[in-house]
C-alpha cells in the first residue's frame, strides 16, 4: 500500500495546479491532492494540512510564497471568514478565463466533447446585481458583536443552513465597497453566507424579547460555520435590498421581536428575504416567520412603509416545521400587492414571492439572447420550453416563434407564466402543469411535433426520460440551459450518441465573483 506522503498538522509547501469547482486551490504533494482554499493557479504556498483521506486531503493556506499575476486584494474585509463568495481574490478577467476552462474540462472529460467555446461573457459592473437577498435572522447572546477575527463572536444563529447551493445564491459583503476599492470610500461592513433554515415545529412564542434579552442580528453566516455575522451591506446585493435589511433589523430591535431558534423551537422571525425590481424599482418584503402571529404586526408595517417608499408589498410566509426549505406552505400579503413588477428586455414579470426569477437580471438578457440565436428562429417554428418556470425564456421565444409550448412541473411556476403572458399580450404561447416527460409525448400524440426544444434543467440536469423523449421526437435543434457544467457535459453525450451535434457553447457570468458558472448551447440533429 502507498504512503499517504503528508500527516494531519504538517506544514507543507505546495504548487497549485487548478481550481476546484468550488473555487479551492488543488495542490500536490508527491503525487497526493490537496485542497487549498483561497489558494490560485500558478501558485506556490505554505499550509498546515487540517484532514487527511485515502486519496485526498484539506489544508489551510498559511503563507503564499510565490503569488499569482492574477491575485488580487479582496475588497470585500471579512472575505476570508464569509462563505459567500469563493473568487474575490482572482482578477476579473482570470474569473471569467477559468470559468470558460471549466466548462472545457468537464466537456472533455465527463462528454468526451470536442467543441467550440466562447470565451465568457462577463459584466461590465461585477457588482450589486443580485435582485433578490434570503437573510437568516438570529439573537446576539451578548453585546460583543462581531469578533476581531470575523468568527462572530458572541453571535449565533437562531437559524442553521443547510448550505445547499442556490446558484444562485451567495452573499458577500461590503458596503460599497467596489467604489472604496477605486475611489478610497469607507470601508466595509460584515456579510457572509445565505442559508436556508432548519426551523423547529413549536410555534408557540409570543414574538418578543423575554427578560433574558439578547439583540436581534439578520447577516449571513461565517465561513464553514452556522454563525449569523451581522452586517450592514453586501458588495453583491442590490443597495436596495440591503436598506430593506437594515430597516427590518432595527424595526425588529425597536418592537423586541425575537429570531426563531430552532432548540428551543421558539421565537418569531427565521428569515427575510427581499426582491427589488431592476426596472421597475418596486421592492417586496417577504418576512419568514415561526408562527402566523406577528406582534404589533401594524407597525412594522407602517414602519416599513414610512422608511421604504419603493415597498409595493409586504408579504408573510409562515414556515414552523424542522426543515432546510425557507418557507413554508402558508403565504398571505400583509400590506399592498401579491406580486411586484419587472421587465428583462421589454416583458414584463409579475413576480409573487415564491416565484423562480433569475437574480442577476443584465445577465439573464445576455442568456436568454443566446438561447434565442441558437433556436434559429423566423416565425413560423414550434417550440418547446421545458422546466418552463414562471416562462421567462418561453415569453422571449415567443416573440419569434409561430407557437411556444412550456411545461412545468410546479402549479405555481405555470399560474405566474399565464399570467406573464397575458401582461404582455402574447397569445401564441401555451402552458400546461406537469412532468415533461409525460406531458411532451402527449403533446406528440396530440399532433404537437417541436422544431426546437429548449431545456434549462436544475443542478441535477435533465431526467433521463426527458432526454429520451427529446431523442424520440426529434426537433430540429436543442437548447441547452445549464448552471451545472458537470451535468450538462453527462446530458450532451446522451444527445450526442442519440443523433445531435454540438454546435457551440456560450459560458455566461451569471453570479461573479463565486466559482458557479452557466451556459448556454446551440445543438443541431445531424442529418439536418
Amino acid at each position: 500500500m502507498t504512503q499517504i506522503p503528508v500527516s494531519k498538522n504538517e506544514v507543507v509547501t505546495s504548487e497549485i495546479i487548478g481550481l476546484t469547482h468550488e473555487g479551492e486551490g488543488v495542490g500536490r504533494i508527491n503525487g497526493f491532492t490537496l485542497f487549498i482554499q483561497g489558494a490560485l493557479p500558478g501558485e506556490q504556498v505554505r499550509a498546515k494540512v487540517l484532514k487527511v483521506k485515502k486519496q485526498y486531503g484539506y489544508a489551510k493556506l498559511l503563507e503564499i510564497v510565490q503569488a499569482s499575476p492574477d491575485r488580487v486584494d479582496a475588497p470585500c474585509e471579512i472575505y476570508a471568514q464569509c462563505g459567500g463568495c469563493q473568487l474575490q481574490h482572482m482578477s476579473y478577467e482570470a474569473q471569467l478565463r477559468w470559468k470558460r476552462q471549466h466548462v472545457v474540462d468537464n466537456l472533455e472529460r465527463i462528454g468526451k466533447l470536442q467543441t467550440v467555446v466562447h470565451d465568457t461573457i462577463g459584466m461590465d459592473e461585477p457588482w450589486r446585481y443580485r435582485n433578490k437577498a434570503q437573510v437568516p435572522f438570529g439573537m446576539a447572546v451578548s453585546a460583543a458583536g462581531t469578533a476581531a477575527d470575523g468568527s462572530g463572536g458572541g453571535l449565533t444563529g437562531a437559524a442553521t443552513t443547510s448550505r445547499r447551493s442556490e446558484a444562485a445564491g451567495r452573499g458577500s459583503d461590503g458596503r460599497s465597497a467596489y467604489a472604496r476599492n477605486r475611489a478610497g470610500s469607507a470601508a466595509i461592513r460584515a456579510a457572509g453566507r445565505p442559508g436556508e433554515a432548519r426551523g423547529g415545529n413549536a410555534a408557540g412564542e409570543s414574538g418578543l424579547t423575554g427578560a433574558d434579552g439578547g439583540r436581534l442580528i439578520g447577516g449571513f453566516y461565517a465561513r464553514g460555520s452556522h454563525r449569523i455575522i451581522d452586517m450592514d451591506a453586501c458588495l453583491i446585493q442590490d443597495e436596495r435590498n440591503d436598506e430593506v435589511v437594515r430597516v427590518i433589523k432595527q424595526l425588529g430591535r425597536e418592537l423586541g421581536i425575537t429570531a426563531y431558534d430552532e432548540e428551543s423551537g421558539r421565537g418569531l422571525l427565521r428569515h427575510v428575504m427581499v426582491r427589488s425590481g431592476y426596472v421597475s424599482g418596486e421592492t417586496m418584503v417577504v418576512l419568514i416567520t415561526n408562527g402566523r402571529k406577528i406582534p404589533q404586526v401594524e407597525r412594522w408595517i407602517a414602519g416599513i412603509r414610512e422608511a421604504l417608499p419603493n415597498v409595493r408589498s409586504i408579504v408573510q410566509n409562515v414556515n414552523t416545521r424542522s426543515t432546510n426549505v425557507i418557507f413554508g406552505d402558508e403565504t398571505r400579503v400583509l400590506w399592498g400587492s401579491e406580486t411586484i413588477e419587472d421587465e428583462l428586455d421589454g416583458i414584463r414579470f409579475a413576480i409573487s414571492a415564491r416565484s423562480f426569477y433569475q437574480v442577476n437580471p443584465q445577465q439573464t438578457i445576455a442568456l436568454y439572447k443566446q438561447a434565442l440565436a441558437y433556436a434559429g428562429l423566423t416565425g413560423a417554428e414550434t417550440v418547446i420550453d421545458a422546466y418552463c418556470g414562471i416562462g421567462t425564456i418561453s415569453l422571449f421565444l415567443a416573440r419569434e416563434a409561430g407557437q411556444v409550448y412550456g411545461v412545468e412541473i410546479v402549479p405555481e411556476a405555470i399560474e405566474d407564466a399565464r399570467r406573464n403572458a397575458a401582461l404582455n399580450g402574447l397569445k401564441n404561447v401555451k402552458f400546461e402543469v406537469g412532468a415533461s416527460e409525460v406531458v411532451i409525448p402527449r403533446w406528440r400524440k396530440e399532433g404537437i411535433v417541436a422544431d426546437v426544444i429548449v431545456v434549462d434543467p436544475p443542478r441535477k440536469g435533465c431526467d433521463a426520460e426527458l432526454l429520451e423523449t427529446i431523442l424520440a421526437m426529434q426537433p430540429k435543434r436543442v437548447v441547452y440551459v445549464s448552471c451545472n457544467p458537470s451535468t450538462l457535459a453527462r446530458d450532451l453525450r446522451v444527445l450526442e450518441d442519440g443523433g445531435y451535434r454540438t454546435v457551440e457553447v456560450q459560458p455566461v457570468d451569471m453570479f461573479p465573483w463565486t466559482s458557479h458558472v452557466e451556459a448556454v448551447v446551440g445543438m443541431q440533429r445531424i442529418d439536418t
